[in-house]
């Protein structure tokens, strides 16, 4: 009876050990899918903030001159390609924004799934702001090539009316740019499967994009110096972000416990 009963127990034991072989194995697979999954979602987001940096930050300022509706029309007509390529990038970065939001859902629903899902829908909201930022540039293009599509026949008022529209819209976009930062900083803080002051950093600089989309659109004249401030943990927690996402991907739950 004991013998029966020890052959029982020594082979339950090597069940058991079998068991935790065939979940070891399921979780290094898991995880080696889970790495390749932070390895797309950190090259969309690294697409994302080129397209970012070479639409916003570099051809727009070659052709909308704020306060000067006379300048931004000769320059979408002496740069009608510049123009062209800036609404092409706008159009870039609206698909990266999407896929990347949809990517980062992916990666985190298995950790945080309402959290993973409040960042998805955030990002897809801010991809909308920026597809109609690049409407109005597209309109201002074609009002400077055939101007008697503009209202009075003001070409200038108008193409300056619709940047300043696709400025505004870029505005608004920030609120929901700084809002899907925040629950990606929640993950990356409470998960583990993240360096904790990552996640620090994007809730931090998740609020200030907030606070300065809110100041941008609701005073008068905030100081500029101000509302750039604002934004500066959030661009070094994406940098960061994207950085940790192509070289390490995720730690593994062994690593995070």
């Amino acid at each position: 009876m004991r013998d029966r009963s020890a052959a029982g127990g020594a082979a339950a034991i090597a069940d058991r050990g079998r068991g935790f072989e065939r979940r070891g194995a399921t979780s290094g697979v898991s995880q080696s899918a889970l790495r390749r999954t932070a390895r797309i979602t950190g090259m969309w987001y690294l697409a994302l903030a080129v397209a970012g940096i070479l639409g916003f930050l570099l051809i727009r300022p070659q052709i909308y001159v704020a306060g000067d509706p006379a300048t931004t029309l000769a320059n979408l007509v002496d740069r009608a390609a510049l123009a062209r390529t800036g609404v092409a990038v706008e159009m870039a970065l609206v698909v990266a924004q999407a896929i990347a939001a949809v990517w980062f859902y992916k990666l985190f629903r298995s950790i945080n799934e309402p959290a993973a899902w409040a960042l998805a829908a955030f990002g897809m909201v801010n991809a909308v702001a920026i597809m109609a930022s690049a409407g109005f540039m597209a309109t201002a293009l074609t009002v400077s090539l055939d101007p008697s599509l503009a209202p009075g026949g003001d070409a200038a008022a108008t193409v300056q009316l619709m940047y300043q529209l696709s400025s505004s819209s870029w505005g608004v976009g920030a609120l929901f740019f700084g809002l899907w930062l925040i629950p990606m900083g929640h993950i990356a803080t409470g998960s583990g499967r993240m360096p904790a002051w990552l996640g620090r950093i994007l809730i931090i600089g998740g609020v200030g994009y907030v606070l300065s989309s809110v100041m941008s659109l609701g005073f008068s004249d905030p100081a500029a110096w101000v509302v750039t401030s604002l934004t500066v943990p959030a661009t070094i927690g994406e940098f960061w972000m994207i950085g940790y996402l192509l070289a390490v991907g995720i730690r593994p739950p062994a690593e995070a416990a």
